[in-house]
């Protein structure tokens, strides 16, 4: 694990933290809310979609402002 997580890069390590953070909120919000039954389905279909939309969106992001600092020192 510790190899895996040094060989990530600083885009890719956000991603991974702020996706796992959305997911454990997904799954906190499922477990105090009525809005939907709490099933597996439901918490596999809330980690999947909350914790990889967030995952995605911060990695594009922290990718973009990475790029934008390496054209800048160039």
């Amino acid at each position: 694990m510790r190899r895996f997580w040094g060989r990530l890069g600083g885009p890719g390590r956000i991603g991974l933290v702020v996706g796992l953070i959305g997911a454990l909120l997904t799954v906190a919000g499922l477990a105090a809310g009525n809005l939907a039954p709490l099933t597996a389905r439901s918490l596999f279909l809330g980690v999947l979609l909350g914790g990889g939309s967030w995952g995605v969106v911060s990695w594009a992001i922290a990718s973009a402002a990475a790029d934008a600092m390496a054209n800048e020192e160039e």
